[in-house]
């Protein structure tokens, strides 16, 4: 066995496993035989199992091509023979092949491995493929496969040993007896389907070897079977993004080999034992995130020297950071955010910690100023202590983390923001810079020497009530893609150099002071214009970004495209060259002085899901062209002077009553009331066309919520911090 275990098959080391380094991935996918392609000729009954294999695939991508009846098999795509000329090993990964997989394939006595993984088959698993005396490697992942598990016999002697059924479509229990025949396993992938019922306690019974166990994203419920911890080999163990309950049994901590242990997004309770995570000391991840574990992070944690990951975020922990935790020196993430935990960081000795990349610690309840000791770890390149108790000013040392590239900082109480943006200027790599919810009541930088930022693609300085203009150095960041200025005191107008930036597709300028006319130079930002996304846009972002609570994205492209100038003074028009937006998901103009019709250039702009013109001094009729945008979900005309009907076609009949409210020359069948009589003369509501007049807002962002305006990272305090 232990030779065996050298040879890995290159399949599982897919991002789907997400395993350690090369120790790990050596009890996962095992045993390809390297002897050489047999030039005689397999025999007829293994080319009539192949057949009726290909016979049951209505998409075979070409395979009738290669697999010719009257040839040798050996010779067909895919298949390998041994010595002597019997079919060892099926690979078809990746090729399209769509139809069921035939139980012909269990005729084929010599049969070791099987790689159908990444099709799109369908239909059930043959019994027979289980039952095989010479079955050693099985990988079916990736497809679409359905229905139960069959329930086989527990006769001993099976040889299988990787068997890999995730990402299809199981369902059902696992049958105990199933597993209770395979005592050579070493690794088991079921993740990824539906199975349901508890996870059986005779999963590691009689299995030696058994070194990996992936039960993650399925339904399963009830308590972690103590017998787990006679997995005396286990090395992997995932079990997350089920409906687990209980509590960390004791005897878990009897499988001392577990180097992965992962049970996120479960309903665990109950505290770390602090006597017996200390058995667990060769963990390189502990991954117990959006739980229901309570206490503190015990002293004895700074025993586990090998720790690399620390994921307890999203549960109700709480107490101070343990010292000790500078002790596992080896440690490159810890991720806490969302928890209660509290006091001054200064007690941890971050500097010990010269691996560590990413560190967040958003939602809890820390204090006093950033610990001078986490400017050591040069390595740092993702950091958020958003929505804590922090304060002062930022340290010249924060400059010295050079690789830095996403920083949040937001809702905290910092101050002296000329400070904060000269010492970040000298950290080149930054992509990402959150910094609002801070700076209370200061005035707006407006010093030309605020330059470096070259990468930076994220920056919002948002709900500080600063005061000042949009700044002329923000002209600099060519590279900026989001810029989130909402909820300050600026003044002044959009300036007209705003049109350089040629990736911004994502500004935020709502709840201001900002006047004059919507400029024409916004209508010309190339990515707001364009459907697609900027080159080299779509990068994987250090710290997942969330739409909501429950869902979170990790790709810069996945962010809607928007245009926020609500809740200011702007004057005048639409401009007709709105229509040239045609990027645009969300378009709030709301709670201006704006006037005259709604253009009717606003309905070439078919990727629109949210359009708040509420709350100006529009008049005219709705154009009846807007129904025919099939992506709009949040639409609010309210409180302008619009009149005639409202179109009734489209997703116009799925908008509320309130959307409407308002405009009292207006009807439709969506309204209570029919179209009043309206003498001529009557006057409108406010003081139509009036730059910068005295007027009383309201915020109401309520329609870019509709469409998951709802990140930390690119939306910032409004919402989390």
């Amino acid at each position: 066995m232990e030779n065996t275990m050298q040879t890995l098959h290159s399949s599982w080391n897919n991002e789907r496993a997400r395993l350690p380094p090369i120790h790990l991935l050596g009890v996962a996918l095992l045993l390809l035989l390297s002897l050489p392609s047999p030039t005689s000729s397999c025999t007829e009954q293994e080319k009539i199992s192949l057949l009726r294999f290909l016979e049951g695939l209505s998409q075979d991508s070409g395979l009738t091509t290669s697999w010719r009846n009257g040839t040798n098999c050996c010779m067909w795509k895919g298949i390998v023979c041994d010595a002597d000329d019997a079919v060892k090993e099926i690979s078809l990964a990746s090729m399209g092949l769509e139809g069921s997989i035939s139980s012909s394939l269990g005729n084929l006595t010599r049969l070791m491995n099987v790689n159908l993984s990444c099709n799109s088959l369908s239909g059930d698993l043959p019994a027979e493929l289980f039952l095989s005396r010479s079955m050693i490697f099985f990988d079916v992942s990736f497809n679409n496969l359905n229905g139960d598990l069959h329930k086989l016999p527990s006769t001993t002697g099976r040889p299988m040993q990787v068997i890999d059924i995730s990402s299809n479509l199981f369902t059902g229990k696992i049958p105990s007896t199933t597993l209770e025949s395979m005592e050579n396993l070493v690794a088991l992938n079921m993740s990824n389907n539906s199975f349901a019922g508890q996870i059986p306690s005779t999963i590691c019974v009689k299995k030696p070897f058994f070194s990996v166990l992936d039960l993650s994203f399925n339904q399963f419920y009830g308590s972690i079977p103590v017998e787990i911890g006679t997995c005396s080999a286990l090395r992997l163990l995932k079990a997350g993004h089920n409906e687990l309950t209980g509590t960390l049994p004791d005897e878990l901590y009897n499988a001392t080999s577990l180097e992965h242990l992962s049970f996120p997004n479960n309903r665990l309770q109950g505290a770390l034992n602090p006597k017996h995570i200390i058995k667990l000391n060769n963990l390189v991840i502990l991954d117990l995130a959006e739980n229901e574990l309570n206490g503190k992070i015990p002293d004895s944690i700074g025993q586990l020297k090998r720790l690399e990951e620390l994921h307890l975020e999203y549960n109700s922990m709480s107490g101070e950071l343990p010292s000790t935790l500078s002790k596992c020196s080896k440690l490159r993430t810890i991720i806490l955010r969302g928890n209660s935990f509290h006091g001054d960081l200064n007690n941890v000795n971050f500097s010990t910690l010269s691996d560590l990349k990413i560190l967040d610690f958003m939602l809890n309840k820390f204090t006093g100023k950033i610990p001078e000791s986490l400017y050591f770890c040069n390595n740092l390149i993702a950091l958020r202590l958003s929505s804590n108790n922090f304060h002062g000013q930022f340290s010249p040392r924060l400059g010295n983390l050079k690789s830095l590239k996403f920083l949040s900082l937001t809702n905290n109480s910092f101050t002296n923001i000329t400070n904060a943006l000269q010492v970040l200027k000298s950290s080149w790599n930054l992509t990402t810079l959150l910094i609002g919810t801070n700076f209370k009541g200061e005035a707006m930088p407006e010093d030309e020497t605020i330059d470096g930022y070259q990468n930076l693609q994220v920056l919002s300085m948002a709900d500080c009530s600063l005061s000042g203009k949009i700044p002329h150095w923000l002209s600099k960041l060519k590279k900026l893609r989001e810029l989130f200025l909402y909820s300050n005191q600026l003044t002044g107008t959009i300036p007209p150099w705003i049109n350089i930036l040629n990736l911004l597709f994502v500004l935020d300028v709502s709840n201001n002071s900002l006047v004059g006319e919507i400029p024409k130079e916004l209508m010309e930002l190339p990515m707001l214009k364009s459907e697609k996304t900027a080159d080299g846009s779509d990068q994987v972002l250090l710290l997942p970004v969330y739409m909501s609570p429950s869902l979170q994205y990790h790709r810069t492209n996945y962010c809607p495209k928007l245009l926020n100038l609500g809740d200011n003074k702007f004057c005048g028009v639409i401009p007709m060259e709105v229509g040239h937006l045609k990027g645009l998901t969300a378009l709030n103009l709301s709670f201006n002085n704006l006037h005259g019709d709604v253009p009717q250039s606003i309905c070439n702009l078919t990727n629109l899901q949210a359009l708040d013109l509420s709350s100006n001094h529009l008049t005219g009729e709705i154009p009846a062209a807007l129904e025919n945008l099939h992506f709009l979900s949040d639409f609010n005309i309210s409180n302008n002077d619009m009149e005639g009907p409202i179109p009734t076609g489209g997703q116009f009949c799925t908008f509320p009553n309130s959307s409407f409210f308002g405009n009292p020359r207006m009807c439709g069948t969506v309204l209570i009331h029919h179209c009043p009589s309206v003498e001529p003369g009557a006057a409108p509501i406010g003081s139509r066309g009036l730059c910068g007049g005295d007027i009383v807002f309201a915020v109401s962002f309520g329609v870019f919520v509709g469409v998951g305006v709802l990140y930390d990272q690119l939306v910032l305090s409004r919402y989390f911090g």
